[in-house]
Formats: C-alpha cells, structure tokens, sequence
C-alpha cells in the first residue's frame, strides 16, 4: 500500500507535511429557498410513498411516514436476512428509538483497545458511571422489531424484490416500482421514494446518484465453550495493525451466546479473509475451542454519495453513505437519517395533503442532515487517514487512549450523541502537557502541540 508506506508519525511530522489524500467533497449543500412555492393538493387521497429497504433506516422512516399520515410501502426482499454489523448502539438511541431493553444481548462495560505491538488499554471500566453501558444487540433481532413497529404504525410491509424503477418525465407524474412477489411480477405508483437499500443501492443507481467507495466488512460467528464466553460477558475488543487491517480495525464483540469475530478494510479488499485470519490469530487462546456458526461480508460505504436527493426521491441510511469514519458507525445513523427524511416528508406535504417536490426534500430533510452531522462526518474521515494508515501512527492512538479524562470525554460525546461538556481544569492540564482538548458530538478528540502546530490523535468509538 503506497500510501501507507509514506505516511509518516504524526506525532513527529508537522501536520501540513502529512500524507493525505484529498477526496471530492461529497456534501453538496443544496439551494436555499426564500419562496417556498405551493403545491397541489392531493384531492381525495394521501401522498403516497415507497420506502425500499427495511433495515433501520428503512424502518424509522416508514414509521415516520406511516405516523405523519402517508400512504406508505415498506419494501424488504429478505426479512429473515441481516447485514453483517458489530451490533453496537450508542445508549441514547434506547431512548431516543424506544428499543426495548429485551433486545439488548449485552450491556458492554469494558472495552480492550489493543495495539500492534499487544499494548492494551482498557477503556471503560473506569470512566464509565455505574449506569452506562454500550448496547449490544443482533442486527436481525433489531431490525426485525423496526420493521413491526413501522407496520404497527401503518405502514404496509412488502415482502419483495424490488427489480426496477420508472422515473416520471414529470414533476407531477408518478414513480413506478417493478417488483417480483413470489414470482409474480408486479408494479406499484407512488408520488415519492425513499432509498434505504444499502451499499448496493438500486434505487441509487436509477436516480445517478454517483458512486462511493465501498469498504467489505468480514465477520465470522463463533460460539465459545461456556468458560470463553465468561470473559467475553461484558467486554468488547478492538484491535488495530496491519495484520488485521491496513486501514481499520479489527473486533470481537459479544452477543447473545456467541462473539462476532471480524474486521474491514477499504484499501485491501482481494485481501480480507488474510486479515481475518490475523485477528484470529491475534486472539487464538481466548476463542480457543469455538465453533464458526455463521459467516457474513457486506460492503460499508466510505463517505457519502455525491447526490443524496433527485426529483422526488432521496437516500437514507448506508445507501446514502451515512457510516463514520474511524468507528464504522452506521446503526444509528441509518436509523436517525430516515426518521428525519420521513418527518420532512409530512411536513412539507402537510401530513400527506399536498405533493412534494426536489426543493422540499433539500430543504426539509437534507440541509437539516448536514447541518447537523456534516462536520462530524468530515473529520473522522480525516482522522482515519492520518491514524490508521501505519502501525507507528496506531501505537501513538492507543497509547493516548489510556487517559481516564480522555476516556470519560469520549464516553459523554459517543454515548449521547451532544456536546459532551469538559473539565476545564483538565483541560488546562493536558494544554500545559502540550494537548489541545477538541469535543464534539460524536466524537471527542486531543491534539498534540508541536512549535509548528497542532495535530489530531484520538477520535470517539
């Protein structure tokens, strides 16, 4: 990897002399309207509009659709299936979702963060409080609940194959959804759609919506004898190193009765079961014994996709490319991206009364997106091409890792989605050790302060 092999230490190399590959930006921030024009009402019906997909983001927004008084469909050609996913959920999304405590596996609270040269730091089992926790769940239990509750709301759940998409030649005109049910070829019109099909979205491609790069995520399911699965109760693990990944991480998170085992890579892909043979090994002597029950790979989109809304259609979730840099996190961005479409769907069709147009949806749904996660998004990119790209700049990461301050900071962000609110005391403390505090939500982060300026070296989960 030729980048990696130039990319220097960044605690040694002046951050304007580090290697960093500069990307298209993909937000395109939309037209601002001081008009709003009207639009025709919907005599005798409501608006009508599909939604492809039913993970969380497909979900969330067939059931805020269903709520707010649309005529919704709910597509999902594999109910039973599940996306490989680490199953990790930040604990406000409980609440803010109304998950029910039943489909929580585990309540992590201690995580492992270890380096290539096997130097650990626990994280967590310090500075979280007594009532803290990282939820850890199953995609298929998750997802199935989703779908129910957005049914419950009343939303007509489609078991189907979605094969083609008509786009109207008119703003008025409607969507035409080719569809296979049990072999049977059918169609479906609808005034508006949403795309929450994923990394392989077609609904994207119908609409030319761009292309994205795509990370594969890996996983094997292993169900460990019972003293195995002891220590892995309430600990998760994350491991960094070019054994594992060149430009991610690798983890062991538990479930319900068995740990997924995986890892991902962007830069690598040919090479993904090489890695997942190093994380393996890396942690022979703790899955020692265990049986592989389920093998999964999935694609991860690695930034967002150029065009996120066309005409009366727009994109939520993975087929957006709403996943984090550095964390991979991609559960309650999905599930928060299409609840905020299907809100901005009954506001500016007046809870299904009038149609919608291209404007409403940019207005309403994606300039209030990037307004408010766009900055975040942006950053852990930055930080996972500087940070992860060599074994030197991953030492430097966990190593500052180990701070308790830095690890309640991330914890108060990661956790809750908000400001998380520091110590000033702490914070001059750490100025005076030469680090700048940085928090955000979703993330927390310090600098080391070389004379010639600062640089980045820690990021939230």
């Amino acid at each position: 990897m030729a980048a990696s092999s130039q990319l220097q230490n960044p605690l040694k190399t002046p951050f304007s002399q580090l290697s960093i590959k500069q990307q298209k930006p993909c937000f395109v921030k939309p037209r601002r309207l001081s008009l709003i024009a009207a639009h025709p009402r919907l005599n005798g019906r409501k608006l009508r509009v599909a939604v492809i997909g039913g993970g969380p983001a497909g979900s969330s927004a067939a059931e805020a659709l269903a709520s707010g008084g649309i005529e919704t469909f709910l597509f999902e050609r594999s109910p039973s299936t599940a996306k490989p996913c680490g199953g990790a959920i930040p604990l406000c999304m409980l609440d803010e979702f109304s998950i029910p405590l039943h489909l929580i596996d585990r309540h992590v609270t201690k995580m492992k963060i270890i380096s290539p040269s096997n130097l650990t730091v626990d994280f967590g089992s310090k500075s979280l409080r007594t009532h803290e926790s990282i939820p850890m769940l199953r995609r298929e239990v998750l997802d199935s609940f989703l779908r129910a509750r957005a049914g419950s709301a009343g939303a007509r759940i489609i078991p189907s194959l979605v094969t083609r998409l008509e786009i109207p030649s008119s703003s008025s005109s409607p969507y035409i959804i080719h569809h296979t049910v049990n072999n049977s070829r059918q169609t479906l019109a609808v005034d508006a759609i949403i795309g929450a099909d994923g990394a392989n979205s077609k609904v994207a491609k119908s609409i030319k919506a761009g292309d994205y790069t795509c990370a594969i995520a890996f996983q094997e399911r292993i169900k460990l004898p019972d003293d195995k699965m002891e220590y892995y109760q309430n600990l998760a693990e994350m491991y960094v190193g070019d054994d594992v990944s060149p430009d991610f991480y690798a983890w062991v998170f538990p479930k319900c009765d068995h740990v997924a085992v995986g890892t991902g890579t962007v830069c690598a892909k040919q090479d993904i079961k090489l890695y997942q043979r190093g994380i393996k090994q890396r942690v022979q002597n703790k899955i020692n014994g265990g049986r592989v029950i389920k093998v999964e790979a999935h694609p991860i989109p690695e930034h967002p996709r150029p065009i996120r809304v066309r005409g009366r259609v727009a994109l939520v979730g993975d087929a957006a490319g709403y996943v984090t840099k550095c964390s991979g996190e991609g559960i309650y961005f999905a599930a928060k991206s299409g609840r905020m479409c299907g809100e901005a769907i009954v506001r500016a069709s007046e809870g299904g009364e009038s149609m919608i147009s291209e404007d409403d949806l940019k207005r309403e749904y994606l300039m209030e997106w990037d307004k408010k996660y766009v900055s975040t998004f942006r950053f852990l990119d930055l930080l996972q091409r500087v940070f992860y790209g060599s074994d030197e700049a991953r030492e430097a990461l966990v190593e500052v890792c180990g701070s308790e301050y830095v690890q309640r900071m991330t914890f108060d962000s990661y956790l809750y989605k908000k400001l998380a609110k520091g110590d000033r005391w702490e914070d001059v403390k750490m100025g005076y050790g030469g680090f700048e505090v940085v928090k955000s939500p979703s993330m927390f982060q310090y600098r080391v302060k070389p004379e010639s300026g600062s640089r980045i070296i820690n990021d939230g989960i």
